[in-house]
């Protein structure tokens, strides 16, 4: 666990015969990555002849998948939150691909014309909507003039121009000299524009045209006044509102019904396609195969009886376990249950190289830790807490991903009561404040070995700092430990002195004096004295020696490192200081507001109480991650590992039974 887990190199070179059923068996079972053939003097594979049925098929469903989903009414808001739809797996049997064919063929036969017509046309209606929206807007611009609109354009003898101006004056102005009477009137609206209408001898239209200013003139057909063109546009939207919503209400109808079967049967023909590709990874000669790829070491034997099964003992099978100092095996990380998790943290920011420490379960632990002190509320940590067991409980059953990310919750929301407890914080100082009568009082009062609790965070914030700077101290030489640890499974024992042990002989000894000569917090005996400033010695020489004057700077960068963990008191102030001001705000209500404010005290607690929460979390999270990726990872992690994918069927709309 503490590395990826080892990998073979796995050859397998069999008789075409056998091909189907081999890599039927190797995708059902998904133990092994297979890559494209590295055998020199060997022909590539070829794609099978139904790939092309396949990918035709599944690119109509999902063409009509993508129309339907549309359309599709879907919950928003809280209401998703708490009620999301649930993915119904279809129970199917093991069976032909022509079968899955005719399934997908009448399944199509029945919905796909008219779900694509009905597209078609609710797009055509929705352009026509718009350009009668358009219509509507020129006729209202024109509607000031009772005239009719079939009048408007050119004639033998006159022409008569419609248009808008935003300016009159300077319109009149630009039309100075040529015979032509404008008709203008002030249109309703905020832009302080005018309906004109320009009439003059048809003539006069190309020095008009060449000389206007200060008018949009309005292209208009049709006959009437503009005032009954409106009302025919008006009419002709509502009809086709009417027709495109019975339209959208039939192929929801669709989807609704069908939404599970186009997608099971989409899926398994998906499968289909992939067995039917990876052929194309092949080695090929005129009669044989060679497949090769990755599997988990711990997972040769299982691979090797598969193999014999489905080639009767036939195939041969050759296997190699990877030597960790590799680039090329794909990494697999064996993780306990538990820390499930704690894998996306790391994945966020890369995969381990093959000969790398994998540092799930480090990053994972300090990470709920430090979120716990930076949210640092035993209330905020109660609704974390119930949230992810109700997610855990009623939606973990359908989706292992919110069951793994409500476990995570669980985490985060024990550790977040138990340092709110520590550090004084029950969604701020809401209890001392509204139940004790007193905001002064802390939540409870113990004394243990000597040590008073709870540590109210906000009067004694140097307390918490001590605290979170050892923390953060501890943390980093686990960093170089880690480091220590993988430079000795690399064999880098030169590395070990020179980048690691320095740190720990200059903490020792530099801790030392700084305390002694610059804190005053200890003194030191005449030998301890000598001993830290041999050690400091050592390593600063060891360092500079090893990095030149860059060795300098990696000593005021470990020191700004460490102080960065002085961010999980500030966040942990600013969560216990916002919620003490959300709570004063709330019990000033009632005397500001008198008889309203009343009712508004519980109304901003618990607004500003669920914003505070959500604001911090975020906060605590960012800035948890922002430790491990920057402060942590610093010490000994590079990574850069590619995923272990096996070829395997993933299923999510469909339930194989026998």
């Amino acid at each position: 666990m503490i590395f990826p887990s080892e990998m073979s190199r796995i050859s397998i070179l069999t008789h075409d015969r056998h091909s189907d059923a081999l890599v039927e068996l190797l995708h059902e079972a998904g133990l092994m990555e297979i890559s494209l053939a590295s055998l020199e003097d060997l022909e590539e594979g070829a794609m099978h002849p139904d790939v092309g049925r396949c990918a035709s098929y599944e690119l109509r469903l999902t063409r009509i998948i993508d129309i339907l989903k549309k359309y599709e009414r879907k919950k928003k808001g809280i209401r998703a939150a708490l009620s999301p739809s649930i993915t119904e797996k279809a129970k199917i049997k093991k069976r032909l691909l022509e079968e899955k064919i005719r399934q997908a063929k009448n399944l199509l036969e029945g919905i796909e014309s008219f779900i694509i017509e009905a597209e078609s046309k609710i797009e055509g209606i929705e352009k026509r909507l718009g350009a009668l929206k358009e219509d509507i807007v020129k006729m209202e611009s024109l509607s000031p003039f009772d005239v009719d609109l079939s009048w408007i354009g050119k004639s033998r003898y006159l022409t008569i121009k419609a248009g808008i101006s935003r300016d009159v004056n300077a319109l009149k102005e630009s039309l100075r000299g040529i015979d032509v009477n404008v008709f203008s009137k002030q249109i309703v609206n905020e832009k302080e524009e005018w309906a004109v209408l320009l009439v003059a001898y048809a003539s006069c239209e190309e020095e008009i045209s060449s000389k206007i200013k200060n008018f949009d003139e309005i292209e208009v057909s049709g006959k009437g006044s503009p005032s009954d063109v409106i009302n025919k546009l008006k009419k002709e939207k509502k009809e086709l509102e009417k027709k495109k919503k019975k339209l959208i209400h039939s192929l929801r109808e669709i989807y609704k019904k069908r939404k599970f079967a186009i997608f099971a049967i989409r899926e398994e023909i998906q499968l289909e396609k992939q067995r039917k590709e990876i052929p194309e990874r092949f080695g090929k000669t005129m009669y044989t195969s060679l497949i090769e790829g990755w599997c988990l070491a711990q997972d040769k034997e299982k691979l090797k009886k598969l193999v014999d099964k489905a080639t009767y003992g036939e195939a041969s099978f050759s296997c190699r376990k990877v030597e960790r100092n590799t680039d090329e095996a794909p990494i697999h990380l064996e993780m306990p249950k538990w820390a499930n998790s704690f894998r996306t943290f790391l994945e966020l920011f890369a995969l381990p190289k093959y000969n790398e420490i994998n540092p799930s379960v480090f990053l994972g632990i300090s990470f709920i830790l430090f979120f716990a002190i930076m949210l640092g509320d035993a209330g905020y940590g109660s609704m974390i807490l119930l949230a992810s067991v109700a997610a855990y409980f009623k939606l973990g059953k359908h989706s292992e991903m919110i069951k793994n990310w409500s476990f995570l919750g669980i985490w985060l929301g024990i550790s977040t009561i138990i340092t709110g407890l520590l550090f004084n914080g029950f969604f701020g100082d809401f209890i001392p404040r509204f139940i004790y009568g007193d905001a002064n009082k802390t939540l409870y009062n113990l004394q243990i070995m000597g040590h008073q609790l709870p540590i109210d965070a906000l009067h004694k914030p140097l307390a918490i700092l001590v605290l979170t700077l050892l923390i953060g101290l501890a943390h980093l030489n686990i960093g170089f430990i880690l480091a220590m640890y993988q430079n000795y499974k690399r064999g880098h024992l030169k590395a070990i002195f020179e980048e690691q042990i320095p740190w720990f002989l200059l903490q020792i000894g530099g801790g030392a004096l700084i305390g002694k000569h610059l804190l005053h917090i200890w003194d030191l005996p005449y030998l301890t004295w000598n001993i830290a400033i041999l050690f400091t010695a050592i390593a600063l020489i060891v360092l500079l020696a090893s990095k030149g004057p860059m060795g300098f700077f990696d000593v005021t960068g470990f020191i700004g490192d460490w102080l960065s963990y002085a961010r999980l008191l500030a966040l942990g102030l600013a969560t216990a200081g916002m919620a003490l001001a959300f709570n004063i705000v709330a019990q000033l209500a009632p005397s500001i507001v008198p008889y309203v404010g009343v009712v508004l005290l519980p109304l901003i607690l618990i607004v500003a109480h669920i914003a505070n929460l959500l604001i911090q979390a975020l906060g605590a999270a960012i800035h948890s991650l922002r430790l491990q990726y920057v402060e942590f990872f610093g010490r000994f992690y590079e990574g850069g590992g590619r995923k272990f994918v096996p070829f395997h069927i993933k299923r999510r709309y469909t339930e194989e039974i026998k």
